[in-house]
């Protein structure tokens, strides 16, 4: 076994971690919060979500650092109204929050996006039934369930990701707060790519508290310094 692979089995789970800030909707607190380099930003198209983008300008996602990777996030969008926001603004990534089945993840995936699902867990969920995604979608999305489609500020029990053996990588969502950042590093587990925050990180929907977000990034970089400039996740494949 060479050098570098033994590297890459003695590195800490952690060291890889993504960091996700999502609900942005305020152009300047984006700013502020790109500043902080998490390496996804997420921007939701639904609404119905008290973080609803809007309509902002069409050239809103130059406001970001080159870190930053925008994520565009819908609930039950048509192919076409997904393909005309990320056609209007740039994204290259998408967030389905919704009921969409594996084929329209498929159609996505076809037309160059990458794809995240996001998956709400509860103690008696059907994993059969998040297989089918499997291999199609570039990452999970685990976030509590609920009827919202997220942003509940709660948690789920991580516990039930324990024997995940799926082959697609996922993001740990749901209620994570500005105490959490040692509880994140604990819960790593094979297949985690890193977390996906929100609500608990506000001063209202869709405003960003940036000296909450400032220490629990530096305390998550602690672990992993590098984590803006790594290479992402779904490109190492």
């Amino acid at each position: 076994m060479n050098q570098e692979n033994n590297y890459a089995m003695d590195r800490p789970r952690h060291s890889d971690m993504v960091i996700k800030v999502c609900g942005l909707k305020d152009l300047e607190n984006m700013r502020q919060v790109s500043c902080l380099t998490p390496m996804l930003a997420g921007f939701i198209f639904y609404k119905r979500s008290p973080r609803y983008v809007g309509e902002p300008p069409a050239d809103f996602l130059s406001m970001l650092t080159p870190y930053v990777h925008p994520v565009a996030v819908f609930v039950d969008a048509s192919l076409r109204q997904v393909m005309k926001v990320v056609s209007k603004y740039g994204f290259r990534i998408v967030q389905l929050h919704g009921h969409e089945s594996a084929e329209y993840c498929a159609d996505l995936k076809k037309s160059g996006l990458t794809v995240f699902k996001a998956i709400g867990v509860t103690d008696g969920m059907d994993w059969g039934q998040v297989g089918v995604y499997d291999g199609i979608v570039d990452a999970f999305v685990f976030d509590t369930g609920s009827r919202s489609h997220g942003g509940t500020g709660r948690k789920f029990d991580w516990r039930l990701l324990d024997n995940y053996r799926l082959s697609t990588p996922y993001l740990l969502s749901g209620g994570i707060g500005p105490d959490d950042a040692e509880d994140v590093v604990a819960a790593m587990r094979p297949g985690m790519a890193g977390i996906d925050i929100n609500s608990l990180f506000e001063t209202s929907p869709g405003v960003k508290d940036i000296q909450k977000l400032v220490r629990f990034i530096l305390t998550l970089r602690k672990y992993n310094e590098d984590e803006s400039i790594a290479k992402p996740f779904w490109e190492k494949k």
